[in-house]
């Protein structure tokens, strides 16, 4: 009995520990401080002034977004104005198939983690958020709404980046 106590508290103090690791940032309005610009497979956070055009994407309860694809240019910093026209909670999380993935699966585990970066935005329903980012990499993207059962409900989209 004694192991069994001693095993169950070791289990509770690492579970602890993991959402302490991911509880303490917090989704936010979307907006990067600039010291928080790190370089991305898929861009770095681009500053608002530096935005060559603007991309409004929809996110509704049909787990959609609209528009799903996007094209833009290596080099070009772009704002997304992403609103929420439905009813509950979406976000937009911009990265590769592999880090949407490994994100999603977190948020399973911790469906109340509150995280924050750049390239995310958690947008309540009926109102809109911003997401400012320079596309210094080409390639394919993906961005998707990563709150659990919405990424395999299809919420997702993709970003072509082209070479200039």
């Amino acid at each position: 009995m004694k192991r069994i106590s001693l095993v169950l508290a070791a289990v509770l103090l690492a579970v602890a520990q993991g959402v302490a690791a991911h509880g303490g940032a917090k989704h936010d309005d979307g907006k990067a401080e600039m010291d928080d610009r790190e370089q991305m497979p898929w861009g770095i956070a681009g500053d608002a002034a530096d935005a060559v055009h603007t991309v409004s994407i929809g996110m509704s309860d049909a787990m959609h977004f609209t528009p799903d694809l996007i094209r833009v240019h290596q080099g070009e910093t772009v704002r997304f104005d992403v609103r929420n026209d439905g009813e509950v909670m979406h976000e937009l999380v911009i990265g590769t198939a592999d880090v949407l993935a490994e994100h999603a699966a977190l948020m399973k585990r911790f469906p109340n983690m509150e995280h924050s970066a750049p390239y995310m935005i958690h947008v309540p329903p009926g109102t809109r958020g911003e997401i400012v980012w320079t596309f210094n990499r080409s390639g394919e993207f993906d961005f998707a709404c990563l709150i659990p059962g919405h990424l395999e409900a299809g919420m997702v989209g993709r970003i072509e980046v082209a070479t200039e």
